[in-house]
């Protein structure tokens, strides 16, 4: 069996983190698949989807750590290309990759007691976003 679900929300842009994990839990619960694997896709290539604790630290440590292995405001070639900026965003979006999958049990995405699934808003300005749920199991 499978099952479908699109989350839609709005970023501020460049920075931005999006705790998704209850639409997610929802979304699993919703399907009516007990036992399997859901799959989170970042629909667009300059955003991500990946895990962390979602608390005041790490929310400001990740952006900060993106900043100093990938920074903004320096030249990309994206940025001759297509002159919008967000080459940095590209490469990000990159390296983290837009999707993650866990397993389901039970009816719930499998997830450690503090971690969250996230959104990362890597472009440099704000957006409308979807995020496409995933889920095969029975």
């Amino acid at each position: 069996m499978t099952a479908s679900a699109t989350i839609e929300f709005k970023t501020h842009g460049d920075g931005d983190i999006v705790n998704l994990t209850e639409r997610i839990q929802t979304a699993v619960g919703e399907s009516g698949i007990r036992d399997g694997i859901v799959t989170v896709c970042a629909i667009g290539s300059t955003a991500a989807v990946t895990t962390i604790e979602y608390e005041p630290g790490l929310k400001r440590d990740l952006p900060a750590l993106m900043q100093r292995l990938i920074p903004a405001g320096v030249p990309y070639e994206h940025d001759a290309t297509w002159g919008d900026g967000n080459g940095y965003a590209h490469l990000r979006s990159a390296l983290i990759g837009t999707s993650f999958t866990t397993a389901v049990e039970s009816g719930r995405a499998v997830l450690g007691t503090w971690q969250q699934i996230v959104f990362l808003e890597f472009d440099n300005r704000p957006r409308s976003r979807q995020v496409r749920v995933q889920l095969v199991g029975e």
